[in-house]
């Protein structure tokens, strides 16, 4: 009798193991789902569209980018609006919010442009600074400069060009 019930207390307390740590592991894993998106923490669709819109028109603008004939040509040909509306696809689609960039490729993009690594540099300089007007938040300008540098192989030319 001892034996079976000391074979009980054991089971008991092993199943009371087991179910408080899927307990923990089931509440980590709700914490981690219920982590809000870069998307929900930038406060949406109508604070980014703000931001670039500002972004491209500090762009559009640039004198420095604009001695690049091939970046000027671009700027009076495609229609800033028509940037805005793709950037804020694309900027709400990669923060994981729910819209579908719908443009073409990065390198297909910028290939003709020869943008240069200084050029680049002008280019992230102007979007920590339209980031800092907004007083965007340490960790989320970090995120977003990630996802603008991933990018940066398709759109700086290289230097074997």
């Amino acid at each position: 009798m001892f034996t079976r019930l000391r074979i009980s207390w054991v089971a008991l307390a092993f199943a009371a193991v087991v179910l408080c740590g899927s307990q923990a592991a089931l509440a980590q894993g709700a914490a981690e789902k219920a982590a809000p998106s870069l998307y929900d923490r930038l406060g949406g669709l109508a604070p980014i569209s703000v931001v670039v819109s500002d972004f491209i028109d500090a762009l559009v603008a640039d004198a420095v980018l604009n001695a690049n004939p091939a970046i000027d040509a671009a700027r009076k040909r495609v229609p800033p609006a028509y940037l805005k509306y793709h950037v804020t696809a694309m900027v709400c689609q990669a923060t994981g919010g729910p819209c579908q960039y719908s443009g073409r490729g990065m390198k297909e993009t910028h290939v003709h442009l020869n943008i240069t690594e200084a050029e680049w540099g002008r280019m992230v300089g102007i979007f920590k600074e339209v980031l800092a007007k907004y007083e965007v938040p340490a960790k989320e300008t970090q995120e977003l400069l990630d996802i603008v540098g991933s990018t940066k192989a398709d759109i700086v030319m290289s230097s074997g060009k």
